[in-house]
């Protein structure tokens, strides 16, 4: 009987052994793949391990973003005076300024030319110290030399070889300026030279920055190398916020240059 029973199950267990025998770590792939089960364990599979990695663009946001410094100035007296160091920093701004105002207008008026340097055997004077500057006419300049007619030659040399784009004649000791019509090429030469003056504006920051630094680096002893490094971070970023403001001036002439 026993035997009779076994003959009907030999086709099955025939089709049971061909089939290739596969174990789980032979699975080439885990999609889909879920681990057995024991007794008393969750019936919900367990979340992956996911590695979050920042993009580089995050790391260079987090990068700018250094923490502030506020030193209050009269803790480190003895090392630097940071009050002055403002002082320099906010001179140079208030330089650039007045070079704008002085050689960067559009339409030349008698003040424009009031601060022109000339230079004589007796040294460098502004134009409007040694001679006096008038409107002939809406089309006219007119500076008078009488006063001093020996800088004649040298005062019409410095109103040609100024940035405002004029040219000059000399008749005795009265020079006419006539002024200029206002071209796209002359307004694209002064955005340039605005560029130009914002560049130099910044040499003089850097210069600022270096010696202050280094009058800091000077004070290191007696003080914690931490105290010394905010200070110089401090300095950093004064002279960062003045060269934004720089940026910023530079900006708003080149727009009001160019129109």
């Amino acid at each position: 009987m026993a035997l009779n029973h076994l003959n009907l199950l030999r086709p099955f267990l025939c089709r049971s052994l061909a089939r290739p025998a596969r174990s789980p770590l032979t699975v080439t792939s885990w999609v889909g793949f879920r681990p057995p089960i024991c007794p008393g364990a969750s019936l919900h599979p367990a979340p992956a391990c996911i590695r979050l990695y920042a993009t580089k663009k995050a790391k260079a946001k987090a990068k700018g973003q250094s923490a502030k410094v506020n030193i209050n100035s009269s803790l480190v007296e003895d090392i630097i005076s940071l009050d002055e160091v403002k002082e320099d920093m906010t001179a140079v701004l208030s330089a650039l300024k007045d070079e704008f105002t002085r050689n960067l207008s559009i339409r030349t008026s008698p003040g424009a030319l009031d601060h022109i340097v000339v230079t004589t055997q007796d040294g460098k004077f502004p134009l409007n110290q040694l001679g006096q500057i008038s409107m002939k006419s809406s089309q006219v300049i007119m500076v008078n030399m009488s006063s001093f007619p020996e800088a004649t030659a040298a005062a019409t040399r410095a109103l040609r070889e100024s940035s405002m784009n004029l040219n000059p004649e000399a008749d005795g000791t009265i020079i006419k300026v006539p002024v200029p019509k206002v071209t796209r090429e002359h307004r694209e030469n002064l955005a340039k030279l605005a560029k130009q003056f914002s560049n130099k504006a910044k040499d003089s920051l850097r210069r600022v920055r270096s010696n202050s630094v280094s009058q800091v680096k000077k004070a290191k002893e007696g003080h914690s190398e931490d105290t010394i490094r905010l200070v110089e971070k401090q300095i950093q970023q004064m002279a960062d916020n003045t060269a934004a403001e720089i940026d910023k001036q530079l900006a708003a002439k080149t727009k009001e240059l160019l129109g």
